[in-house]
């Protein structure tokens, strides 16, 4: 992916699995949003991309986004773009249109599952989104996505701008899905948080991918452990 002269990605090559976590970690302008938004096929038309996505054994690559998001795609994206008017559960229904649209009858049928995650959220339903603290506003956005029942569910920043303790909430509930075997892709600062929940791991420098490797194998590689666990070895 190249933005005029500046070649955002290059040369790399991302697999996510059903039912698997996987995260990709990185500093700031490293490409992890842009690594997202070309899955996705959001890209902003002055760039330039090269490559191929294939999602479910099929190249999408020529695929407008509208149609990624019919077969079962999502991004929520750090900036969570919540209706701020609207009430939390016209939010989460609005999540679950384009399962209208294809003509399902039950396209609300995770509305509960979905307060069940998340209980806040139900005890605010009538409230507006715009009125919500940081957390419940990115417990919303992950509920909103979860409506429509993604196979592919990619994470931008969710613990962007929370407290710890929330972080480890929402962090729970994004291991938690591992059970309904949606791939969960997981783009993350928090380095210690995304690898404890992941399997595999990506670490995403100056537009390449560094290093990679099962999460726990990452945990506690050196070089990752020095620069973005906040950890040192210890001196004898």
């Amino acid at each position: 992916m190249r933005y005029g002269k500046v070649e955002a990605l290059h040369d790399g090559t991302l697999t996510v699995g059903a039912g698997q976590i996987v995260s990709v970690i990185g500093p700031n302008g490293a490409g992890k949003s842009t690594l997202l938004n070309a899955i996705m096929g959001a890209l902003p038309q002055t760039g330039h991309a090269k490559g191929a996505v294939r999602y479910l054994n099929e190249d999408i690559s020529a695929l407008p986004i509208e149609r990624r998001v019919a077969r079962g795609m999502c991004l929520v994206p750090e900036k969570r773009e919540l209706f701020a008017t609207m009430a939390v559960e016209d939010n989460l229904i609005l999540g679950a249109y384009r399962r209208k649209r294809a003509g399902e009858r039950n396209f609300l049928d995770q509305l509960d599952h979905v307060f069940e995650l998340f209980p806040r959220l139900k005890e605010r339903r009538k409230q507006a989104a715009g009125t919500l603290s940081g957390g419940e506003r990115q417990m919303l956005a992950v509920g909103r996505a979860l409506m429509g029942k993604p196979q592919l569910l990619m994470l931008d920043e969710p613990s962007l701008g929370l407290a710890p303790l929330i972080v480890k909430e929402i962090f729970h509930i994004i291991s938690a899905l591992r059970q309904t075997g949606v791939a969960t892709l997981l783009i993350e600062q928090n380095a210690r948080a995304a690898l404890q929940i992941s399997d595999y791991g990506y670490v995403l420098e100056t537009g390449e991918f560094a290093l990679e490797g099962n999460a726990d194998e990452l945990q506690h590689n050196p070089q990752v452990i020095e620069t973005y666990l906040g950890l040192t070895k210890k001196v004898a």
